[in-house]
């Protein structure tokens, strides 16, 4: 058995944040802790991060599927924060938004990190955002540098075992037994 895991090691990586606009009281504290938690805990250079504001939650997977698939980020955080009212808007955005960041992330091949708050009030999202408790922006940023850890050792793990020295039959291109369908 072959165990592998994540490790906080954020040493050369880089990383995107999308961050909604709405409920700005809130996603700002996300923000801020979960730069402190990538700058400050862990030493990622400034420079290796991306900021991009987007207006609501709902426009965030676009965005955040956008970054991913541009091969500069490692991984990509999305931040927001969805406050239930007395319609139900709250239900279908954080349905959709839940969705679209899953979707984003598999078809970017690129960890996207969902720290999107879905609270049923105001107070219980101040809480999640709450700095000196227990603030979802820094926990998301853990999660992308473990998660971006992940993928970079399997996607190593994966370069191995197609290369030729390797599998022995298999080209660099990955394919199988063409060599002598060819021949004449």
């Amino acid at each position: 058995m072959k165990l592998r895991k994540g490790s906080q090691d954020a040493t050369g990586l880089r990383f995107g944040i999308v961050v909604a606009k709405f409920n700005k009281f809130v996603t700002s504290k996300l923000l801020s802790s979960c730069l402190d938690a990538l700058t400050k805990k862990h030493g990622v250079k400034g420079a290796d991060i991306e900021v991009v504001r987007v207006p609501g939650a709902f426009e965030m997977p676009l965005v955040a599927r956008t970054m991913a698939k541009s091969g500069r980020f490692n991984a990509v955080i999305c931040l927001g924060a969805i406050i239930r009212g007395d319609t139900p808007h709250f239900d279908y955005i954080s349905a959709e938004v839940s969705r679209g960041i899953g979707q984003a992330a598999l078809d970017a091949d690129v960890p996207i990190i969902f720290g999107v708050l879905t609270t049923h009030t105001i107070a219980q999202a101040i809480e999640r955002a709450e700095p000196a408790k227990f603030n979802r922006g820094g926990e998301a940023a853990t999660s992308a540098i473990e998660m971006a850890a992940v993928m970079r050792m399997l996607k190593g793990s994966a370069d191995r075992a197609t290369s030729p020295k390797l599998t022995g039959n298999r080209r660099a291109s990955g394919r199988v037994g063409t060599e002598g369908a060819r021949r004449k």
